[in-house]
């Protein structure tokens, strides 16, 4: 399997984050073709302090095939063009081979 993992920086207006993720982001990333699971949440951290970043989402492909595929179809490119428009913390992508 391999997991695409997003972590959205801190955004200036966490409701304004929250809503447009919820209300335009999240219709954009169900219709990404090859999904085989998807996990959203918020992060906090165990000490109380504040994390690093404000949301995590990861996306299961079962091949780095699949992935590409998914990331490059018109649907895949929606979803990745929209995370400018929401997220003004930032976003860090990155892609790990998922081991038993």
């Amino acid at each position: 399997m391999i997991k695409l993992t997003v972590l959205y920086g801190h955004p200036g207006d966490p409701a304004a984050f929250d809503e447009y993720y919820e209300r335009e982001h999240t219709p954009l990333r169900v219709k990404i073709p090859n999904v085989q699971r998807f996990e959203s949440g918020r992060i906090g951290a165990i000490d109380g302090t504040a994390p690093p970043y404000y949301r995590i989402a990861e996306l299961w492909f079962e091949s780095a095939d699949q992935m590409g595929e998914a990331l490059s179809s018109p649907e895949g490119e929606a979803a990745t063009g929209d995370i400018p428009n929401f997220a003004t913390g930032g976003a860090t992508v990155f892609v790990s081979e998922v081991e038993a």
